[in-house]
């Protein structure tokens, strides 16, 4: 099928025709030649990062709706053949499939890439599950004294979100504890993000779940969208020849960069035209 069998006459997607046409996207010339080369290999993977690449970040985590026309691109290009697409979010599945409406074909993958649709490898054994309490226990602690914080609980993780926190002093002092305390115990692995601080009992990996849907599948190229300092152990394990694409400012190890979250919608509505 050719871009142009793919739209109707007013520049709807046939595949979806009630969705409205994505902005045009202004790449620079090495990303849309990485994008062209994407779009011509045989077999792809394309994992994206959910909050902060394809939905804005909001107070209650649970009201991160996607982006208009995420979706919508994603599951184009899933319905190709030989495209594989993973949202690939920190969120457990279960949250990550309520908040993002996805279903399959486009693959869920939670808790930093350790939650699988048939969920972890291996449960958590005794030690880790009274780790885990006791992480749970002091990051509570820290949000009884910090207005407007709470604490997410995840399978294998507890998770300080001061985000709604509105004195900057009070946010900065409970991120401080949090690494000085629950983050410095024995056994614990954390990862320090946008206003928020999670400590896991079990070490993820989102580029070791990159790799595992490259094995998976047999890729030749994988592409890696993401935003925040946790989606750069999955920018740190991409092959030669992948495509990793940061979000927004910030240092990075991606090799290429877009603005924002409607610039990521239309790359990869342009990827959908191209692959098509």
């Amino acid at each position: 099928m050719t871009p142009a069998d793919d739209a109707t006459p007013d520049g709807r997607s046939a595949l979806h025709p009630d969705a409205d046409p994505p902005a045009a996207v202004d790449l620079s010339p090495e990303l849309a030649d990485a994008l062209g080369r994407a779009a011509r290999t045989p077999t792809l993977v394309i994992a994206c990062d959910y909050d902060g690449t394809l939905a804005p970040f909001v107070d209650d985590p649970t009201l991160a709706v996607p982006a208009p026309g995420a979706i919508d691109a994603l599951d184009r290009l899933a319905g190709l053949p030989r495209t594989t697409v993973a949202l690939l979010s920190g969120r457990n599945r279960e949250a990550l499939a309520r908040v993002s409406g996805a279903v399959a074909p486009l693959v869920l993958v939670g808790s930093h890439g350790s939650e699988w649709e048939g969920g972890f490898d291996t449960p958590l054994d005794d030690d880790e599950l009274a780790r885990l309490d006791r992480v749970g226990s002091e990051l509570s602690e820290i949000v009884s004294r910090t207005p407007g914080a709470h604490v997410e609980h995840k399978p294998t993780a507890a998770v300080l979100h001061v985000r709604p926190v509105e004195d900057p002093a009070l946010r900065q002092r409970a991120m401080a504890e949090a690494m000085a305390r629950p983050a410095a115990l024995d056994g614990v692995f954390v990862t320090e993000g946008k206003n928020v601080v999670e400590i896991a009992v079990r070490e993820a990996s989102k580029g070791a779940a990159i790799e595992r849907l490259v094995e998976q599948t047999g890729a030749e190229i994988a592409i890696f969208i993401g935003d925040d300092v946790t989606d750069e152990r999955g920018f740190a394990r991409l092959r030669d020849g992948d495509i990793g694409i940061k979000v927004g400012d910030g240092r990075t190890l991606a090799t290429h960069r877009v603005a924002d979250i409607p610039a990521v919608v239309g790359l990869l509505s342009r990827l959908a035209e191209l692959r098509g």
